[in-house]
C-alpha cells in the first residue's frame, strides 16, 4: 500500500506530484498487463489481480478491460465478486466491496473529486473520499457511484443510476440522483423478473 497520507485523509492535494506519479505509473503498468491477457489465461489474470489489488478474496472474476487510476492498488474485494466489461475504479483512495457483489458492464466507482471553486480547480487540486459497498449487492450496467458513498448489504442499484448519497441495506434504488424505490420484499421470493415466477423445486 502507498503511504501518501494526503490520498486518504480527505485533504486537498496536487496529484501531479512526482513521487505520486511514479508510484501510480508502476501500478498502471500492471493494469496494462492484465488488460492484454487472453481469455484462456485465467491463472495469469488471477495472479495479476492479487498483485494489483490491496485485497482480493477467493473466486473473484474481473472481465477485461478494467480501468483503474491506481491499478487496483487501493481496492479491497471480498470473495466471489463478479465484474463485467469496462469496470472503472477511480481508486485514488480506498474502495471496499463486500463478498458476492456483481457489477454490470460500464460501472464507475469514483473516490476522487475536485473543488467547486474555479481558482482551486485551475491549480488542479483534488480530494478523495472512500467508497464502501456491502455484501451481495448488484450494481446495474452504467451506474455511477460517487466519492464518499456507502451502500448497504443486498442492495440493488438500477442501471444508469448516479449514486450521490448513502443507500441502506435491502433496497432497490434507481435514478439520477439515485433514490430508494422500494424495499426488497416477499414478492421477490415469488417473482424474479416482472411476472416470471421462481420455480423453487427446479432450482433445488
Amino acid at each position: 500500500m502507498s503511504d501518501f497520507k494526503e490520498l486518504h485523509d480527505g485533504s486537498l492535494y496536487l496529484p501531479n506530484d512526482d513521487k505520486l506519479f511514479r508510484e501510480q505509473l508502476r501500478c498502471q503498468e500492471k493494469l496494462y498487463e492484465y488488460n492484454q491477457t487472453h481469455p484462456s489465461q485465467q491463472n495469469e489474470r488471477q495472479a495479476l489481480l492479487k498483485e494489483m489489488f490491496a485485497e482480493l478474496g477467493e473466486g473473484c472474476y474481473v472481465e477485461p478491460p478494467l480501468r483503474s487510476n491506481w491499478g487496483g492498488h487501493h481496492v479491497h474485494f471480498g470473495k466471489g465478486i463478479y465484474a463485467n466489461y469496462n469496470l472503472t475504479l477511480v481508486d485514488d483512495t480506498h474502495i471496499y466491496v463486500g463478498d458476492h457483489c456483481m457489477f454490470g458492464p460500464n460501472v464507475t466507482v469514483a473516490t476522487a473529486g475536485h473543488p467547486i471553486l474555479p481558482e482551486l480547480r485551475l491549480q488542479q487540486y483534488q480530494y478523495n473520499a472512500p467508497v464502501c459497498i456491502g455484501k451481495n449487492c448488484w450494481i446495474g450496467a452504467g451506474a455511477l457511484i460517487m466519492p464518499g458513498v456507502t451502500i448497504g448489504d443486498n442492495t440493488v442499484v438500477g442501471a444508469g443510476s448516479v449514486v450521490t448519497k448513502d443507500l441502506p441495506s435491502n433496497v432497490v434504488a434507481v435514478g439520477n440522483p439515485c433514490r430508494v424505490l422500494r424495499e426488497i420484499s416477499e414478492r421477490d421470493r415469488e417473482f424474479y423478473f416482472k411476472n416470471r415466477k421462481i420455480d423453487w423445486e427446479k432450482l433445488k
